[in-house]
Formats: structure tokens, C-alpha cells, sequence
């Protein structure tokens, strides 16, 4: 499957879901120079798409003009045929996703990648009715997709190997940094990753070890301020392997292992203390509290984050050549 014969102008993207993933995706490819079918049929998140869309692009650096590649759809339009990849970027809802997929393939042509951005939902769910489905992977972009370049591409059991490689082409071509990820698993790399470190940080508060400011203090101040130099397993080399067991064969038999969300959580939810959008989570927020944090993250995120241009050609990352094709 050849995705990277014409020229990006050449060719088109879907993408289905016009929150702020969906933009940020459809940002991602048009800034790329790829033409962006933008498809959503709820009125109000594709009456704001356009604005968010600029906010973006402006945010970015780049010209106005990246925006006018793309176009604004309340339904699927004949030109999502063509296109070389679609990708569904809908709410965490599995029926709304599959049947979102069942549309898709029947509308798409043989050739298109039809891939979800879904974060921890296993992708053979999501295409579990699709009549081919070969063509169908994972593509988890984070929030937000503009800024944090990782993208991982999720191979199911039914999905064709010959498809990874060219759509992790398709992702590196627009700067973003593709990850093959071998199994299907919830949640995939990155989410079970991260939940984990929640479900311990949870437990800490919910045993009365320390509150949810020390928790993230902690974080920000200790192993989270190497993380983006040094991961988890180049750590352990380092420190070494002998000292990490040693480590490990006091420490994670004491470690939280919930099977299920901790009543703290459900507990806060239930009381309707569900964040910083309603003043009061693990902590308390103040709108300028949550309106400064947001800013900053995401001026330190496109600080971080390197321009298509620099990233291209990097190979992409765990591609498992005999799973790959």
C-alpha cells in the first residue's frame, strides 16, 4: 500500500471528530500540506472548529493559509473516498465508534487506512463489524496533538501488517514522532503507563501518606523532571539492574493493586468534585488558576515540541519488521 507517491497537496486526510483532538489532528496534517476533510455532525463543535482551528495555527507560528486547506463537513462527503488515511476522532463511546467505522468502510475506498484515535479502547472493538478489516489500526495522538508530537500506532489482531509501515510514513511525514505498538492491549503504551502512576498517587492520598499538592510537588521535583531526558527502563540500566530488583522486592508488594477505580475517585465524582472546570477535584481551582496552568503547559509543550521539518526522517520507533511487513 503506497501512501507517499504524490505530492502531500496531492492527497487528503479525514479526519471524524471536530473536539479538540480532531482539530488539532486535522491542524497537524494540514499544517503538513495535505488537503483535511473535517467532519462532524454536531453544529456547535463544527460551528467552532474554524476559530479553534486559527487559534492554533496562530499558536504554531505558521501561516494563515495552513487553515484553508482544510474544509468543514456535517457528513461524510463524496472526496472521503479518496483519501489516503481517516481518522476517527470521536468521544470515548464504543458504539458511536464502530458505528462511525462501519460507515467508513463502506464509503472508503480499499486502499484508505481507517485508523481511531480512541486512548484506550482496543482498537478490534472498534472495527469488530468492519467488513475489511486489514485496514484498520490504531493512531493515539495526545493532548494536545499539536504540541506533543508521540502518535501510537496500534496493530490489532486482523489488521494487516503491510498498513504500519506506510501509515507511520504518513505520521512522520507530518513531524510527528509514530510508535508501533505490537498489541492490541487497553490503553495501550503511554495510558497504562501513566494510570498506573495515578492509581499509586491516588492511594497515597486516599491512605492519608501525604494530600494531592505534596503528590504532584513530588512528581514535578523528583523522577518527573528527568522523564523527558531518561525513561522508566533507561533509568534502571543506569542506576542498575541489581539495585532496581533490590528496590523491588521490598517495595511492590506494598504498592496499590485496585482492580477497580479507588473509592476516593468515585467517591469525588459522585459529589460532583469532577476538576479544575468545576473549581474542585483532588484540589481546589480557581478559573485563573486553571486558565494559567493551561497556558503554560501549552506555551512549554509547542517550546518543546521540534518543527515538521526537523523531525522528518527520523525513523519511527519499535517497528516490529516481521509484524510490519
Amino acid at each position: 500500500m503506497s501512501t507517499a507517491a504524490t505530492r502531500p497537496g496531492d492527497r487528503a486526510v479525514g479526519v471524524v471528530g471536530a473536539g479538540r483532538m480532531g482539530v488539532g489532528i486535522a491542524q497537524i496534517f494540514a499544517a503538513g500540506g495535505f488537503r483535511v476533510h473535517l467532519i462532524d455532525p454536531v453544529a456547535a463543535a463544527l460551528a467552532a472548529a474554524p476559530e479553534r482551528l486559527a487559534g492554533i495555527t496562530a499558536r504554531r507560528g505558521q501561516p494563515a493559509a495552513v487553515a484553508d486547506r482544510v474544509s468543514f463537513h456535517a457528513a461524510l462527503p463524496d472526496a472521503i473516498a479518496g483519501c489516503v488515511l481517516v481518522i476517527e476522532a470521536a468521544p470515548e463511546k464504543v458504539e458511536l465508534k464502530q458505528s462511525i467505522f462501519r460507515e467508513l468502510d463502506a464509503r472508503c475506498g480499499p486502499d484508505v487506512i481507517l485508523a481511531t484515535n480512541t486512548s484506550v479502547i482496543p482498537v478490534s472493538r472498534v472495527a469488530a463489524e468492519v467488513g475489511r478489516p486489514g485496514r484498520a489500526l490504531g493512531m493515539h495522538f495526545w493532548n494536545p496533538p499539536y504540541a506533543v508530537r508521540l502518535v501510537e500506532v496500534v496493530q490489532a489482531e486482523r489488521t494487516d501488517p503491510a498498513v504500519i509501515a506506510p501509515a507511520m510514513a504518513l505520521l512522520a511525514e507530518v513531524g510527528q514522532k509514530p510508535v508501533h505498538v505490537r498489541k492490541d492491549v487497553p490503553g495501550f503504551i503511554g495510558n497504562r503507563l501513566q494510570h498506573a502512576l495515578k492509581r499509586e498517587a491516588i492511594a497515597l492520598v486516599e491512605n492519608g501518606v501525604c494530600d494531592a499538592e505534596t503528590v504532584d510537588f513530588v512528581v514535578r521535583n523528583s523522577f518527573g523532571a528527568r522523564l523527558g531526558l531518561m525513561g522508566p527502563l533507561e533509568q534502571s540500566d543506569m542506576l542498575g539492574l541489581g539495585l532496581t530488583l533490590a528496590i523491588h522486592s521490598v517495595l511492590l508488594s506494598d504498592l496499590d493493586c485496585s482492580r477497580a477505580p479507588q473509592r476516593l475517585l468515585v467517591d469525588k465524582v459522585a459529589a460532583g468534585e469532577t476538576g479544575a472546570a468545576v473549581g474542585r477535584g483532588f484540589r481546589s481551582w480557581t478559573p485563573e488558576q486553571r486558565a494559567e496552568l493551561e497556558n503554560r503547559l501549552d506555551a512549554a509543550l509547542l517550546a518543546a515540541a521540534r518543527g515538521p521539518d526537523e523531525t522528518k526522517g527520523e525513523e519511527p520507533v519499535g517497528v516490529d519488521t516481521k509484524a510490519a511487513g
